[in-house]
């Protein structure tokens, strides 16, 4: 990598993150917002692992996938939200360089690992949807643990590997991140050095970790959808779309914000578009999702309404 002449020379150890510009006056307003967000997504999350942990009839691949899926939301969450409170709260906007890298570092191996997951919970659905008498040999313990830890091996031996060119770097000429978290496209401008390697090594990493996973899980749906035609009855139709209407609308959600933001970077989208675009799935993604498999799955749902009422019921029953 060619340092690029004409930067000033100074190096920075940290940087200032402009969030979303000046809103002092609505300040607390947009805290308490975000704060908001972060605990319901925590909370949400949280009840669909316990559903899955202690629920018998939860013991099931769809559900181990939901429960992990889950876990990567809470992982996302706070991998952003955290810093981006303690700023508006603060009024200290500034990251140090390091930390920022960390930040960068863990949000391209997360993100990773959630398209990769959801692919994974595309292929569960086309075989029990395509193949459901062989469903249960083709979707055994062993193939579902396999399809949850290797997400995660591959985002932090492939995706780790190829954000760790970033810790190398030096910064110069300006500490401001026009964005609201330490994402790549922002960081890499701010290099010393020519941005044409890092560029091209963004764009691997987000075919790789994006386009990949998108084109196989629309494989799976076509394959799903045509399964679906085939079923004689409307009854039938509805029954097994219903089981993945609400996966195809997660996945819809994050890979139409993903490719707009990373894979068409050319688009040149304004400043204030990418960062509307990068809350759809760093931050209103994770807190949707458990709502959007509550409210369009008849077993969680009731699973929900019933611990619910056995907290409540608890919870008075020591008051008393």
């Amino acid at each position: 990598m060619e340092k690029m002449e004409g930067r000033n020379e100074t190096v920075i150890l940290e940087f200032i993150l402009l969030g979303f510009g000046d809103v002092s006056d609505l300040q607390p307003l947009v805290f308490l917002v975000f704060l908001l967000i972060y605990l319901v997504t925590m909370a949400g999350n949280t009840l669909i692992i316990v559903l899955v942990l202690v629920e018998p009839h939860f013991h099931a691949p769809m559900y181990f996938f939901l429960g992990n899926l889950a876990f990567v939301e809470i992982c996302y969450s706070s991998t952003i939200l955290p810093k981006f409170l303690a700023s508006l709260q603060t009024g200290d906007r500034t990251i140090s360089v390091k930390a920022c890298l960390v930040q960068t570092y863990f949000f391209a191996i997360i993100a990773t690992a959630e398209n990769l997951l959801l692919m994974a919970m595309s292929y569960d659905r086309y075989l029990a949807i395509c193949h459901p008498l062989r469903y249960a040999a083709l979707m055994n313990g062993w193939v579902c643990c396999l399809l949850v830890t290797g997400p995660w091996l591959y985002s932090f031996l492939v995706v780790g590997v190829l954000t760790s060119f970033l810790f190398p770097l030096t910064f110069c000429e300006s500490q401001e991140i026009d964005h609201y978290f330490c994402d790549f496209s922002p960081v890499i401008k701010l290099s010393c050095y020519d941005p044409q390697f890092l560029k091209l090594t963004t764009l691997i990493s987000s075919i790789i970790g994006t386009v990949v996973p998108l084109l196989l899980t629309l494989a799976s749906y076509v394959c799903i959808i045509t399964s679906i035609l085939r079923i004689p009855s409307s009854i039938g139709r509805q029954k097994a779309f219903s089981t993945c209407s609400s996966h195809l609308i997660v996945v819809s959600i994050i890979y139409v914000t993903l490719i707009i933001v990373y894979v068409f970077p050319s688009l040149n989208t304004s400043a204030v578009l990418h960062k509307v675009f990068s809350l759809f799935y760093t931050v209103l993604n994770p807190m949707i999702t458990p709502i959007i498999y509550s409210l369009r799955n008849k077993e969680v749902k009731e699973s929900l309404r019933k611990m619910i009422g056995t907290l409540v019921a608890f919870r008075n029953r020591h008051r008393i």
